[in-house]
């Protein structure tokens, strides 16, 4: 295994991580539990029932079990990468070698605080905080623990054996050090790290996303088009691997409706909350895991929805085009990405096949202000055009 030595000019200290301990079992938690022990880390994955760490232990003895029957990994591997992840139940006992925590609970602020009191109240001083979560403010929750300058937060993307994105989010005191520390172990567990400089509301690639689902739902209101033609477009035309309504159904509901409420809650310019989500939630019509959210689903197989290019042509995107892109542009003028930054996150973690503003320049930057200069007109002020895309015309 690589050992990465820091040098840390503000602790005058060589900072070595070899031992993490997860803090949850659930989809995300064993994932990223497996994809540090694959590294060689040593691994604790802890959780409040000795029940869910067997069940998740059994999850990834099949992913590992996989692997071997694909040819990726030799059966000897596997095995060496299973016993390098250790369950524990009890908190101080999962944390006592930790040198890094990775911290997967639920995407509740109020739960996320309490298990920081308690972690912090164990864990020794020099251990690092990280929080994979893709929306909670992470400068608010490092203020909770004694440690803000050691907290960041590291938001894998779901399955975190196959996406390859990860968004490194440091806080307003997190050190230079902490934050390069994250880097090297997003690099060695054979991730890309896509930084936000600033702690905003979604990141990066919710701040893209979440607002355009919303964004799909008015362009339907607006234009009575189909969903089959709106994803049809934003498919051929834009160059995503799926259509908008169908990446909403496999990312569910109750993901895309906690996400929407925490953005709005923190920044209401980030994102006009359309009814329909919120109702879906409270249906439990959350997507493909339910059987059924925009489309339906009729079992647990993953079916796709029957997008073409003759639909497309029934729908012009250009709405959802200009509010993804005067999000893009917003994060650039605030200072928490750049085009390049953006546009690596896009392609990895929405998988992108075309660069967003190469898509912008083929519809025009001017047609994309003056559409958002109409929506402003129709709509309201969430629709202004950022200083950014007027600089461009």
């Amino acid at each position: 295994m690589k050992k990465y030595v820091i040098k840390d000019t503000e602790f005058h200290q060589h900072m070595l991580v070899k031992n993490i301990t997860v803090l949850g079992s659930g989809v995300m938690g064993h994932g990223i539990a497996q994809v540090s022990a694959t590294a060689g880390y040593n691994v604790v994955l802890r959780d409040i029932k000795q029940e869910f760490l067997d069940k998740a232990m059994e999850k990834i003895k099949w992913s590992l079990d996989k692997l071997v029957s694909k040819e990726k990994i030799t059966k000897e591997e596997a095995d060496s990468i299973f016993s390098r992840i250790i369950p524990i139940v009890d908190l101080k006992e999962a944390v006592k070698n930790a040198e890094m925590i990775i911290e997967v609970v639920p995407e509740i602020m109020e739960l996320k605080k309490k298990v920081y009191a308690e972690l912090d109240a164990v864990a020794g001083p020099d251990v690092i905080f990280a929080s994979n979560t893709s929306t909670l403010p992470i400068t608010e929750i490092a203020n909770t623990t004694s440690r803000p300058e050691k907290f960041i937060g590291i938001h894998f993307f779901n399955p975190p054996q196959l996406m390859k994105l990860v968004e490194i989010i440091p806080g307003e005191k997190t050190t230079q050090a902490i934050t390069d520390l994250t880097q090297e172990y997003v690099k060695s567990v054979n991730k890309q790290a896509v930084p936000s400089r600033k702690d905003v509301p979604g990141f990066i690639i919710n701040r893209l996303f979440i607002p355009m689902v919303h964004e799909a739902c008015y362009a339907q209101d607006r234009t009575n088009a189909t969903l089959e033609e709106i994803d049809s477009a934003v498919k051929f035309k834009l160059g995503f691997p799926m259509g908008i309504f169908e990446l909403a159904d496999f990312t569910g509901m109750d993901v895309i409706h906690k996400a929407t409420v925490e953005m709005h809650l923190r920044d209401k310019k980030v994102i006009n909350p359309h009814p329909t989500i919120g109702k879906m939630f409270d249906e439990k019509k959350l997507g493909q895991k339910s059987g059924e959210g925009y489309y339906k689903y009729s079992d647990d197989k993953y079916e796709r929805v029957a997008l073409s290019e003759e639909l497309a042509e029934k729908f012009n995107p250009i709405q959802l085009v200009a509010n993804i892109l005067n999000n893009a542009a917003w994060l650039i003028t605030n200072g928490a990405s750049d085009i390049s930054e953006i546009e690596k996150a896009a392609q990895l973690g929405l998988g992108l096949k075309k660069p967003l503003f190469e898509t912008a320049k083929e519809i025009g930057i001017k047609n994309i202000v003056d559409e958002l200069n109409r929506l402003e007109k129709e709509h309201g002020e969430f629709y202004k055009p950022d200083p950014l895309l007027i600089s461009m015309l």
